[in-house]
């Protein structure tokens, strides 16, 4: 079925508030529960596309409404690598589709959508004894056909510089971690990362909310159709009847849960977190090819609050799908072996901070079942139509979720004759961004700190505007860029109902155990505070 391409109707108006709260849960809960019209989209999952479907479907004029149990970003989509990238792997497999797919929603991201959430990361291929000369022909070839995906996709060198060779000195500057025996420069590249995947969820749920769309966290789907869905409030243990006029599943890994007829084949990919001091802070990432392989690579990332991811493995992932995925051993130790192998001291488990680990909800095929390996199966999505009449949304990953969540809405669209207008999602900035149509509190604070604008964009100010707690521009703990003001801002506007939520998902301290317990019992106070002003 071929995608409309009407995108040039004007934005719909966001006329509600971005804010999302205990209280406007338990409203839209009620007023949901007390209807007697049908929904026009139910949206089941609240992941990265599953947010995606939402605005996508508000921003055109539909009634949504969108279920989650768990919370926001809850699943896969909290444990990527916080990267949006232009599908160099998918060039190295052949599966240009699927390339030239990521690096035009990467270039929307980047110009238009959520700037303020992403930077261009370079990243270094190292030309050190450990890297074979295979390997650096390939990894460099490869570079350059990104390159001419970046170009096609319109993203001006000013945003994602050309990869280009460097010197041994200047591959010691950018990862000063290198062991300089033997190092022989490198290829210098620039991809797109994310301040923080979860946040890029909260943000997307929130446009949708600032659209009309209902955001209901802590709202289990136990039995779902093509007319409605039966939910229960899991804080309450309350059963309600939705009624709608479609329904999507875009649960991800979960979706088969929901519909036997889905066949989904998880594939855990593991991260490990380490100090980014113990890697001499570095200004770049890191790419170390897997031993023997001239298209997969080991990626060591530098983040926010001090810290560097290490991934990601891929491997299969059969049986029931846990709520939340753990790494194994030989996980963690392949990563760290890999990594080493190009640094002057070599990692052990004593460098690991903090380890994770997300299932990607590929689709499985006929071919990628026979071949018995996970990184055979295709990351193109595809929606299906259930006999139930239920749509689903089914594989993709994060960068592409855009383009995932129109596809959805034009198939809902042409099943059921919604009464939807165009899509305008590729050129609606979100919450946060420069030119966003969404209005955010105004504030004459003049100096912001940088972590809080990374994180916030235009709504920085407001952060501080809004927040009613003592202190708020005080750090919650030593050594965590993360102002008090920002905890109470996750209850108030974001969504967050509990501690969990604010430190695993909203502000991501829980990816290291230690931060974790040195930060709970001051989050936990700001957020019983908050509660109970907004819930």
């Amino acid at each position: 079925m071929a995608r409309p391409r009407r995108t040039s109707a004007p934005l719909s108006t966001a006329s509600h508030s971005a804010a999302l709260n205990a209280a406007r849960r338990t409203r839209e809960l009620d007023e949901l529960g007390t209807s007697a019209h049908p929904l026009d989209v139910l949206v089941i999952g609240g992941g990265v596309t599953g947010a995606g479907v939402a605005l996508d479907a508000a921003s055109r004029g539909l009634r949504v409404a969108l279920v989650e149990a768990h919370d926001l970003a809850f699943g896969t989509s909290r444990w990527s690598s916080k990267l949006v990238h232009g599908g160099l792997r998918y060039l190295a497999t052949g599966d240009i589709a699927t390339a030239r797919e990521s690096a035009r929603e990467r270039h929307l991201l980047l110009t238009t959508i959520a700037p303020h959430l992403i930077r261009s990361l370079p990243q270094v291929l190292p030309f050190t004894p450990a890297v074979s000369g295979r390997q650096r022909f390939f990894g460099t070839l490869g570079m350059g056909l990104g390159d001419g995906l970046r170009m096609l996709a319109g993203t001006r060198a000013a945003t994602l510089a050309p990869p280009r060779l460097i010197s041994a000195q200047r591959a010691y500057e950018l990862a000063p971690a290198l062991n300089a025996d033997g190092l022989r420069g490198g290829v210098v590249s620039h991809d797109g990362q994310l301040v923080d995947d979860a946040r890029l969820v909260v943000v997307i749920a929130r446009t949708a909310a600032a659209f009309g769309a209902r955001i209901l966290t802590r709202v289990r789907a136990t039995h779902i159709a093509g007319d409605g869905a039966t939910v229960e409030d899991t804080l309450t243990g309350e059963t309600l009847q939705l009624r709608a006029r479609s329904v999507i599943n875009a649960t991800g890994v979960w979706a088969g849960t929901l519909d036997d007829g889905i066949r989904v084949r998880p594939s855990r990919g593991t991260h490990i977190v380490l100090d980014a001091a113990r890697l001499g802070s570095p200004s770049s990432a890191l790419m170390v090819p897997h031993p023997g392989s001239i298209s997969r690579f080991v990626f060591a990332l530098p983040q926010q609050l001090g810290r560097v991811i290490v991934g990601l493995t891929d491997e299969d992932a059969p049986g029931p799908v846990p709520d939340v995925a753990l790494p194994t051993e030989a996980e963690i130790d392949f990563l760290l072996t890999t990594l080493s192998s190009v640094l002057e001291s070599p990692l052990d488990r004593t460098d690991v901070r903090g380890t994770f680990a997300g299932l990607r909800p590929l689709v499985e095929t006929t071919e990628s079942a026979a071949s018995g390996s996970s990184a055979d199966v295709s990351r193109r999505h595809l929606t299906r139509v259930g006999d139930d009449g239920v749509i689903a949304i089914l594989g993709g990953k994060l960068t592409t979720y855009r383009a995932m969540a129109q596809d959805a809405i034009d198939r809902a669209c042409a099943e059921y004759d919604l009464p939807a207008q165009p899509c305008v999602t590729p050129r609606l900035p979100l919450v946060g961004a420069p030119g966003s149509p969404i209005r955010v509190s105004q504030s004459t604070a003049t100096a912001l700190p940088p972590s809080l604008v990374a994180r916030f964009g235009t709504e920085a100010a407001a952060v501080f505007a809004t927040a009613s707690c003592a202190r708020p521009t005080d750090a919650i703990v030593d050594g965590l860029d993360i102002t008090r003001a920002e905890i109470d801002f996750a209850v108030s506007h974001e969504g967050a109902l509990d501690a969990g939520d604010v430190l695993d998902r909203r502000t991501r301290i829980g990816l290291v155990r230690d931060d974790r317990g040195r930060a709970e019992d001051t989050v936990s106070s700001l957020v019983d505070e908050a509660l109970a002003k907004w819930g």
